[in-house]
């Protein structure tokens, strides 16, 4: 809608109860949602089946295409908030965040039985996951510890092996998220100066496979046209076709809208992103009080009622429901993230298994030279001719490198002239 469209007709005023009614009525939709989307065991499968393929690949290096989304985004634009709230629960992962310079992948999965997180992380030399933490308090910690003791053992300032941690809760949904070192424009005392150069190589490393969708956060105080990070995503991106863009900290920008076409111009981001590229706008609770799971959870849909109220009421026209409706809220982000891995999760799965069925004939092939040199070395007539053979390709060696040092020797004396020299005679 053009700056100078005429402003649809004030909304209508909403009580307090009514505004309860529709706040238990989108948390009732919610409930729903989940209940009938894990229902499924095609689901639960798929997903626990990449969950175990991901491990692995991390554990021994392998590459498989499996369908990831990479969180990316500054420090301070509310990344670190979307994964509390992805995962249900409070870990602190703030203080992390400030710190870590290794990547953070993390598997959701959706538990019923389990009403208090369960939280593992995998070793970090296999794929066997270790003990449950008991506190959730903890995991900052253990992450924290884990890559000090990593950087320090590779003797650099930040790494591209992923911390896996495995959470199973029954208000989280089937998700994986690498989460990825916060950009910054410089570094911390005691860094060297090069380290953000390095997490941003190492990022848009992460990034560039075309298998992987890319969450950018970047909060509603900073503009388009002036966004820091936007070209490095289009570095890797270009056209942002695997990007999903997140307005955080949407609460913030609300006061600053009056009228309908201007609410409406900043929710379509015209000019900036594409015509094909919709963001999300996503508030979450301000309050670090020590609270329950249960009421950090409320409160995490009183904000979205909250937002959807005041664009209803406090703008004059309100906004474009029909258009920008779907894209308002972490309810909507949170139920689009987690079909949009499904989806995937099914077209990639033949060229998955196929893949699969390729390094699983290459591995075979692999043993059966290995078991073929392993009898070999049962026989003492083998071994014998194989170790003579060695020692008389030594010798060849041997003497091959001494003719060449005389040889170069020989011209080294030509260059001085002919003299007597002691032990060789006239050269």
């Amino acid at each position: 809608m053009s700056q100078h469209s005429t402003p649809g007709p004030k909304a209508s005023v909403t009580t307090p109860s009514q505004s309860r009614r529709q706040e238990s009525h989108s948390q009732s939709q919610q409930s729903r949602y989940v209940d009938s989307f894990y229902a499924s065991p095609d689901v639960r499968s798929r997903f626990e089946a990449y969950n175990r393929l991901q491990a692995s690949a991390v554990a021994f290096g392998e590459k498989l295409p499996i369908p990831e989304i990479v969180a990316l985004g500054g420090q301070s634009d509310g990344k670190s908030s979307l994964l509390e709230a992805l995962l249900g629960f409070r870990f602190n992962v703030r203080e992390v965040e400030m710190g870590t310079r290794r990547p953070l992948m993390l598997q959701m999965v959706h538990d019923p039985s389990a009403l208090e997180p369960r939280c593992r992380f995998q070793d970090e030399d296999s794929d066997d996951y270790e003990a449950p933490i008991a506190l959730s308090s903890a995991i900052a910690d253990a992450i924290r510890s884990r890559t000090e003791e990593h950087l320090k053992k590779i003797r650099a300032a930040v790494s591209a092996k992923p911390i896996v941690m495995r959470a199973e809760y029954a208000y989280c949904p089937n998700l994986t998220i690498i989460d990825t070192p916060g950009f910054v424009l410089k570094a911390k005392k005691g860094e060297p100066e090069s380290t953000p150069d390095d997490i941003l190589a190492m990022v848009k490393a992460l990034a560039a496979p075309t298998h992987r969708l890319l969450l950018f956060l970047q909060q509603s105080s900073v503009e388009w046209c002036s966004s820091l990070w936007l070209d490095t995503i289009r570095a890797v991106d270009p056209t942002l076709r695997r990007t999903i863009v997140v307005v955080s900290k949407f609460d913030n920008r609300l006061k600053e809208f009056g009228e309908r076409w201007e609410v409406d111009r900043y929710l379509g981001a015209s000019g900036y992103l594409g015509e094909n590229t919709k963001p999300f706008f996503v508030a979450l609770p301000k309050d670090k009080g020590n609270i329950t799971n249960e009421e950090f959870r409320k409160q995490i849909a009183h904000v979205d009622a909250e937002v959807i109220r005041h664009l209803r009421e406090s703008v004059s026209g309100g906004f474009d429901e029909e258009q920008f409706g779907p894209y308002i809220g972490f309810g909507s982000l949170k139920r689009y993230l987690e079909n949009e891995l499904q989806r995937r999760y099914r077209e990639a799965a033949p060229a998955t298994l196929a893949l699969l069925e390729q390094r699983c004939s290459e591995v075979e092939s692999e043993v059966v030279q290995i078991d073929t040199k392993l009898e070999a070395t049962s026989n003492v007539a083998v071994l014998r001719r194989s170790a003579m053979l060695y020692a008389a390709a030594m010798a060849r060696h041997v003497m091959e490198l001494q003719i060449q040092i005389l040889r170069n020797g020989e011209r080294q004396l030509m260059k001085k002239g002919p003299r007597v020299v002691l032990g060789i005679g006239l050269v």
